[in-house]
């Protein structure tokens, strides 16, 4: 069972109004500190931040939260307010006949949930309070050219000159010139390449230390790590719950669910709370009467074609699994070709085929993949039980099929 293209036409429809819909926020939560309260000396900042253009949907996401405990963080000192990078141009976003740029996170994640931990604002509202299309500095992250000194990795960041082709241009105004997330007129004051090996934290005393302008951005933020705010702590968990998806896909998925699934969040005990307060314990979730399984193909049939199965393979792991859980019915959300699937759409559809899976009685997933990565944690939250998310599909020439870490939700 998978997603009709009627459904994705009534997603697009839904984009359209949502993209049209405008509203006047304060992008500090008024119950926690505003900037008034650093002083009439310490304005608001903005950090904006890039990612390789390579890197797909879902590892962005997790860039995100990087990012955004580097804000947490920051807000300690001074007020900072997290520029959120438009969304466009991603390798697994085929689709011709949608408008794919410029396009913004309330697409697809609910803001007030995110300004629950973070201040953070579109960028085409950053660009309105700026009051002119730019950016003041610009540091784009890279290695180091000498790699790990004796072999052995240790925190430190060099303002260096550039290793690797960068992106960004000086024009005849002395205006650095760059792609900008599709805005044209947008132009940065100042460029410099810094090597880094360091986690997201880290990144504090450097901006703190080395730059008073009121706008910096982080390019490819990708470099740095999560380190002590990894799966392992609470701070990566309060970020990864922040990021509530859109009501309008939850809507659309949970119509779905209903519809097709004889699945509610009434039925499968996963009714949603405010994240800052919903704290649920394993086992607390039923989930749908249905199995639910992540199938990555296209690139994965050579990137990890020793892990990844046969269409033939894959279909009798699924066959045994809903006898063993002895369930009818199973959601696959794949990126398969045309002849395999009807195609999928983007973005939205993604987190829509999360937000299905996601509530299944049972899960199972790709080797090392993000996108079924984010479909095990938005399970954590929702409160299952780790036997029913931490799965994979195996492949004919595995031996021995390791299952994947059990990343549990820290409170």
């Amino acid at each position: 069972m998978h997603i009709k293209a009627q459904f994705c036409i009534a997603l697009f429809n839904t984009f359209v109004l949502a993209s049209q819909a405008h509203e006047k926020i304060d992008i500090f939560k008024p119950d926690t500190h505003s900037h008034a309260e650093f002083g009439e000396a310490k304005s608001v900042r903005y950090l904006l931040y890039d990612v390789n253009p390579g890197e797909g949907f879902n590892l962005r996401r997790d860039v995100f939260m990087r990012v955004a405990n580097l804000v947490k963080l920051l807000n300690e000192d001074e007020p900072w307010v997290l520029v959120l990078p438009p969304w466009g141009r991603l390798y697994h976003w085929k689709s011709q006949d949608l408008n794919q740029i410029k396009v913004k996170w309330s697409t697809f994640f609910d803001l007030a949930s995110i300004r629950e931990h973070i201040p953070v604002i579109e960028f085409e509202d950053y660009l309105k309070v700026m009051g002119e299309e730019v950016v003041e500095e610009i540091y784009y992250l890279q290695r180091y050219k000498e790699g790990w000194t004796n072999g052995k990795w240790e925190e430190k960041m060099d303002i260096r000159e550039c290793i690797d082709r960068v992106p960004y241009q000086k024009d005849e105004n002395d205006k650095w010139r760059g792609w900008f997330f599709g805005y044209e007129n947008v132009y940065a004051k100042k460029f410099a390449c810094l090597s880094v090996q360091s986690e997201a934290g880290n990144m504090k005393s450097f901006l703190m230390k080395n730059t008073t302008s009121r706008s910096v951005m982080l390019e490819r933020a990708e470099q740095v790590i999560h380190g002590q705010y990894s799966e392992f702590s609470s701070m990566f968990w309060i970020a990864r719950r922040s990021m509530v998806f859109a009501k309008h896909l939850r809507d659309i998925g949970d119509e779905f669910r209903k519809e097709y699934l004889d699945s509610t969040d009434e039925n499968d005990e996963t009714i949603l709370s405010n994240w800052p307060e919903m704290k649920k314990n394993h086992g607390d979730a039923k989930g749908g009467p249905y199995l639910s399984v992540h199938l990555r193909r296209k690139d994965y049939l050579y990137a990890h074609k020793e892990q990844v199965p046969s269409l033939k393979y894959a279909a009798k792991q699924i066959k045994e699994l809903l006898k063993k859980n002895k369930l009818k019915k199973v959601f696959i959300a794949s990126d398969c070709d045309e002849n395999d699937f009807e195609t999928l759409k983007d973005g939205g559809v993604a987190i829509i085929d999360q937000w299905i899976a996601a509530h299944a009685r049972h899960f199972v997933g790709t080797y090392v993949s993000t996108f079924s990565f984010r479909i095990q944690e938005e399970r954590e939250i929702l409160g299952f039980d780790p036997e029913t998310t931490f799965n994979r599909l195996c492949s004919e020439s595995e031996e021995e099929c390791e299952q994947p870490s059990k990343w549990k939700i820290v409170y």
